[in-house]
């Protein structure tokens, strides 16, 4: 039986709830039906109250920790590998466990190597996912994976902000190729800050590599988790003579004291999308939502059509 172009159905994982209606809405169908069952030791079961048969299923849902949201997701995709849909894509917003992308030391797993398995073990036929935390991960998938790059939400509004002496910065130098690559499009100077870790989240030293003297700086990252990196160098530039100082974080992790130092320190704004849903509000937080992004993107996945004009860089 041939289906029609449209005959896809999409649901949502309860972590991201919110985002997954916004990007149904965005992309004109209703959520699925899906009910869990949960037992008393936290032990639960998705199940479609749907027929899916022959469909193509998008699941929306970002793997932060907890490990249930993860496992959440791999349920569901289980859940629809037996129910006999045609095609699994695995939308994922933020991909969790991404910084285990390489053995930094004797006798560690690659979390994300071993992540990318596990969900085409569980049915993934097709992975979209953006910003992941290093690139290479694209390539621990067997399987197609349409990496999406959030730029293309955050270059128009710093446009919007017509900023003079616009100057970006990259907080550590494995971030530097990001920052260049706005850079470029936003025709701006670019500065560096060397970090030394204590340990993991705990900076024992920081350096500024380049001038920022009257300049307004935005820090880009592909994550914030506990706000130390960002915190230490928006005051180091504003030491250093800075104007003002903001940042842009894809991933809005915020653990730990990440919303008291946000709120602490000399930063003017951060902007983050909704790839992960913030646990409070914060007046310095600007939310800019992904949903139409996904939306397009899977559109065009499901007609068979190009998505190479959702990429800035």
């Amino acid at each position: 039986m041939n289906y029609p172009l449209n005959n896809a159905k999409l649901f949502g994982c309860r972590q991201s709830m919110d985002l997954a209606i916004a990007i149904a809405d965005k992309y004109g169908a209703t959520l699925g039906k899906v009910n869990f069952s949960t037992f008393s030791d936290g032990e639960f079961q998705p199940s479609f109250e749907e027929s899916i048969r022959g469909r193509r299923v998008f699941i929306i849902g970002s793997t932060q920790p907890s490990s249930d949201h993860l496992m959440e997701m791999l349920l569901m995709m289980d859940a629809a590998k037996r129910a006999s849909a045609r095609h699994i894509t695995a939308v994922i917003p933020y991909f969790g466990w991404a910084r285990q992308d390489r053995k930094d030391k004797p006798r560690v797993p690659i979390g994300a190597k071993m992540i990318a398995k596990i969900l085409e073990s569980a049915g993934a036929t097709r992975i979209i996912t953006m910003d992941l935390h290093a690139d290479q991960i694209q390539g621990f998938f067997e399987k197609p994976v349409d990496h999406l790059f959030a730029s293309s939400l955050f270059i128009p509004y710093l446009k919007s902000l017509n900023l003079s002496d616009l100057t970006i910065a990259s907080p550590d130098m494995g971030g530097s190729k990001r920052a260049y690559a706005y850079a470029k499009v936003l025709e701006s100077d670019v500065v560096v800050c060397y970090k030394q870790r204590q340990k993991a989240n705990v900076i024992s030293h920081m350096e500024l590599i380049g001038d920022v003297t009257g300049k307004n700086v935005v820090l880009v990252d592909d994550m914030v988790d506990t706000a130390g990196t960002l915190t230490k160098a928006a005051d180091v530039m504003m030491e250093r003579g800075a104007k003002s100082v903001r940042a842009i974080c894809t991933h809005a992790i915020l653990s730990g004291k990440a919303y008291e130092r946000i709120e602490d320190s000399q930063l003017l704004e951060l902007i983050v999308t909704d790839s992960i849903p913030l646990k409070q509000q914060s007046n310095k937080i600007r939310v800019l939502s992904c949903a139409e992004l996904f939306a397009g993107v899977m559109q065009s996945v499901q007609n068979n059509e190009s998505i190479s004009d959702n990429f800035i860089m």
